[in-house]
């Protein structure tokens, strides 16, 4: 299939990278400032070396991307809020075009999940996400095989680097700005955690989760959601908890109709309690019981591949 891949940070240079080894072809490839298009096939190491030299894919404008030829177009820029632009757009630009879409940037189906449903119930192209929940995780090819309608609530650790932070924290007995200095200096987190320690990002993946399982009966978006991160849990908190044989961890819930994200007190040894940056989804299904689902949320390469897994599932043009 014909991929049009639009970011090039760490998501989007390994969709790129890695989309041959699935069988695939990148005939654009566009990052925010610029774009290479190729019918036949685009350089992706020359394109990537460009970037990483001139801070810029390729000559032309970024839009060209989005106008290009392909079958399929990956959505792997920066997560928004709110109008979730500019990936909103260029969902709506490839069904408008009866292409498919790919979506690795959350903020189209957490903020605007009806308004792209309905562009696809207009379109000949799907859209898949996949990589928009605890990324090489099958969570929400879990619930398709499963059945939305036979799963009543998902909860589980949906971002590592709280969890890092808060599994330092535990383990060393420091304090929060300690431990995210240092997961700051091993690339954990971001130069600006804000997403990650405040519960947005668990937030919008729990977002999406409980739109899948509402089945189109309700639409929720982040203003549905309550959220408490955690930059305010005290080391003496877990320094208790840890006496008690219990541990804090940021969990997400999606339980009938609420949407939740905050620090939960658990047992030390609860399935929940996972270490560093693994993430962990429980599912609560009607005739298989309890589903435990575990592994890297995150990465280039990892996100990739579930993006690339939801390519394959896409039906040739």
């Amino acid at each position: 299939m014909r991929l049009a891949v639009l970011g090039a940070g760490a998501v989007g240079s390994s969709v790129a990278e890695l989309a041959a080894a699935y069988g695939h072809t990148v005939t654009a490839l566009g990052d925010s400032s610029s774009a290479v298009v190729d019918a036949d096939g685009v350089d992706v190491d020359a394109a990537l070396e460009r970037k990483r030299e001139e801070g810029q894919v390729g000559a032309a404008e970024p839009d060209a991307a989005v106008d290009g030829p392909y079958d399929a177009l990956v959505e792997a820029t920066p997560t928004t809020l709110d109008d979730a632009q500019p990936g909103f757009g260029h969902v709506r630009a490839a069904l408008e075009r009866d292409r498919h879409a790919v979506l690795a940037n959350k903020g189209p189906v957490a903020e605007r999940y009806d308004e792209v449903r309905a562009l696809e119930a207009e379109s000949a192209g799907q859209v898949r996400f996949e990589a928009t929940v605890g990324g090489a995780i099958p969570v929400l090819g879990t619930v398709e095989d499963y059945g939305p309608g036979k799963i009543s609530a998902a909860r589980g650790i949906l971002n590592g680097t709280a969890n890092f932070i808060l599994t330092r924290m535990a383990a060393e007995g420091l304090g929060y700005e300690h431990v995210l200095a240092e997961a700051q200096d091993m690339g954990v987190a971001e130069a600006d955690p804000t997403f990650d320690v405040e519960g947005i990002d668990a937030a919008l993946k729990c977002v999406i989760l409980a739109n899948v399982l509402a089945r189109g009966e309700r639409t929720y978006t982040r203003a549905d959601a309550e959220i408490d991160g955690i930059t305010d849990v005290p080391g003496s908190a877990l320094e208790l908890a840890n006496e008690d044989g219990r541990t804090i961890r940021l969990i997400g819930e999606v339980t009938g109709e609420t949407v939740r994200v905050g620090p939960r007190l658990l047992p030390e040894h609860a399935d929940l309690a996972v270490g560093g940056t693994t993430n962990i989804v429980q599912l609560e299904t009607e005739n298989a019981g309890r589903l435990n689902l575990s592994g890297r949320g995150a990465g280039g390469p990892e996100t990739a591949s579930a993006v690339l897994a939801d390519v394959n599932r896409l039906p040739e043009p």
